[in-house]
């Protein structure tokens, strides 16, 4: 089939008419591939050609793709051309028109359809740059002329329009799903404390930022020379039994040493990736693989994976970069928290010892004495009875338990001495930060606001560190539980003389003279409701055992102050 003459129809005027109609088209549309289609049809009927193609660089496979197409053939609109084939990839690679009256005598011709005789062929330049080939086809040899070549270059540069405005448009989208991740990953960050549950959100949401096949986050191990797979979304079950990466040896342990970004254009073949045959059973091709940096520590590594060729744009390098900067910071969040749980819960533990301890000590003042007038008793009765007389038996095994019980009265008063404080210059300031990063969870929960207050000379204190945070904490904890409905816990670290003191104010409910004065009761006598009664007895003998006071201030209705003074180191 030739392509007819040019007609009037075709007259420059007529041509450029119809060019004003093409970009009125093209920007009354949102839709990129219809304008596209739009630009080919037009050029084909203009150049009276047979056929047309727009191809683009695809910069993920590097490949000239065919995005639209008017008279081609269904294999021939599915080629794909590297920039070095064919004199589409001829204009790529040269920036350069080409106009071509014989393709039969051109070498470079590679068909998409038969019964092709010549071709023009003219680039799509963004911004100095060849992004891809505007091409018409004739049936006859020389069919287009240097005015074709011209109002060609035209439509290229229409075409190249929509181009760049769908990039951008794909941009600004790419943008805006990564800050609804992000705020999806803070929401989940916020709402979970598990360290896991935060891991399985990182991976979640990095793989539906990438659209990836698959997302994998490591954690390096205690000792820092093992990538650990802690949290994965869509792995199979091959991957998820993956042994942990050396970092010293895999590519993933590079990224950590190296702390940049990493990608592979093919996990099954690159001789870098460690574990190509499960990357070919789990269906696995690109990878790109960012560090979790947290300050100056490389946590371990974010990772994404995609089920076919893709090379990773520098935005999507960046995209993931943010979200694994702020899962590093949501993971080291979520150590911190349960560091401190765990924290909490070993001080309870060390507070339950301390408890035992000064329950030995008042057990030995409340059952020694008694024992001992018991024992004097016993021995003044002098008692004898005769040979037969069942009495003495009772009173031989009488007098073994006497002298049993005060066996084991002297191994509790051992027990007591063990809960004597190991005195040490104590940094109060120090102590204080580490028990508001312990309780600050809790504040939250219980909506407590805390204020904190210093004297810039504060000197360190003389005692046991371990004992005085337990009592601190002690104070702290029924601060809290005295305002229910939240309120204002203030800490204060003052100087006072010779001595420091820590003070624990809170704007609860308040105390009256009768409960301030059972607050302070013995350990056996006290009657806390729902408690052991510990508390309070505990912070008081380890102010006393540290030669200092447990001091409170307190009114219904106005709040209370508990306040340690012990000596000053």
């Amino acid at each position: 089939m030739s392509a007819p003459a040019h007609d009037d129809a075709a007259t420059p005027e007529s041509r450029h008419q119809r060019l004003y109609r093409v970009s009125q088209a093209i920007h009354a549309t949102l839709e990129p591939h219809e304008a596209l289609q739009l630009v080919v049809r037009e050029a084909v009927e203009l150049m009276r050609a047979a056929s047309g193609s727009l191809a683009l660089l695809n910069p993920n496979s590097g490949l000239l793709e065919i995005e639209a197409s008017i008279g081609l053939p269904a294999g021939g609109a599915a080629l794909k051309l590297r920039p070095d084939e064919g004199i589409t990839g001829w204009v790529v690679r040269t920036g350069k028109a080409v106009r071509v009256d014989d393709v039969a005598q051109d070498s470079r011709y590679i068909g998409a359809r038969d019964g092709v005789r010549a071709e023009l062929a003219v680039p799509l330049l963004m911004e100095g740059e060849v992004r891809g080939v505007l091409n018409v086809d004739g049936d006859r040899p020389a069919a287009f002329t240097a005015a074709d070549e011209l109002l060609l270059t035209e439509l290229a540069a229409m075409a190249a329009q929509v181009v760049r405005n769908t990039w951008l448009y794909q941009q600004h989208r790419q943008r805006s799903s990564l800050l609804e991740a992000l705020v999806q990953l803070g929401r989940a960050i916020n709402s979970s404390v598990h360290l896991d549950d935060v891991l399985q959100a990182v991976t979640r949401e990095s793989a539906s930022l990438l659209a990836t096949r698959m997302s994998s986050l490591q954690l390096l191990d205690t000792t820092g020379d093992w990538l650990v797979l802690r949290a994965q979304h869509g792995a199979g079950p091959q991957y998820q039994q993956r042994p942990p990466l050396s970092t010293a040896e895999s590519l993933m342990g590079s990224v950590v040493r190296r702390r940049k970004p990493a990608q592979v254009e093919n996990v099954q073949t690159s001789p870098q990736y460690q574990h190509r045959a499960l990357a070919r059973e789990e269906g696995l091709v690109s990878l790109l693989s960012v560090p979790l940096v947290y300050g100056q520590r490389c946590l371990g590594t974010l990772n994404v994976y995609t089920g076919a060729p893709h090379v990773f744009s520098n935005d999507e390098v960046r995209a993931l970069t943010a979200l694994a900067e702020l899962s590093a910071t949501a993971i080291e969040k979520a150590r911190l928290l349960e560091h401190a749980v765990e924290t909490e819960e070993q001080l309870r533990r060390n507070e339950q010892l301390a408890a035992l301890g000064l329950l030995a000590a008042e057990v030995a003042h409340e059952i020694r004495n008694p024992l001992t007038v018991m024992k004097l008793l016993y021995h003044s009765m002098d008692l004898h009875f005769p040979v037969g007389d069942p009495r003495a038996e009772d009173a031989r095994v009488m007098g073994e338990k006497m002298a049993q019980m005060e066996r084991i009265m002297e191994r509790i008063v051992g027990l007591a001495r063990n809960a004597e404080p190991r005195f040490a210059p104590v940094n109060l300031r120090r102590l204080l930060d580490d028990l508001m990063l312990l309780t600050r969870h809790k504040l939250q929960q219980h909506r407590v606001t805390l204020v904190r207050h210093d004297d810039a000379d504060l000197p360190p204190a003389h005692g046991d560190a371990t004992q005085l945070a337990q009592a601190t904490l002690n104070l702290i904890l029924n601060a809290i539980e005295a305002m229910p409905g939240g309120g204002t816990l203030t800490l204060t670290a003052r100087r006072a003389e010779e001595h420091v003191a820590i003070a624990v104010a809170d704007t609860g409910h308040g105390l009256s003279a009768e409960q301030q004065q059972r607050a302070f009761s013995g350990i056996l006598s006290s009657a806390k409701e729902g408690g052991t009664g510990l508390g309070l007895a505990i912070v008081r003998r380890v102010a006393e055992n540290h030669n200092g006071q447990l001091l409170i201030q307190s009114a219904p209705g106005a709040g209370t102050t508990m306040t340690i003074r012990i000596p000053a180191a």
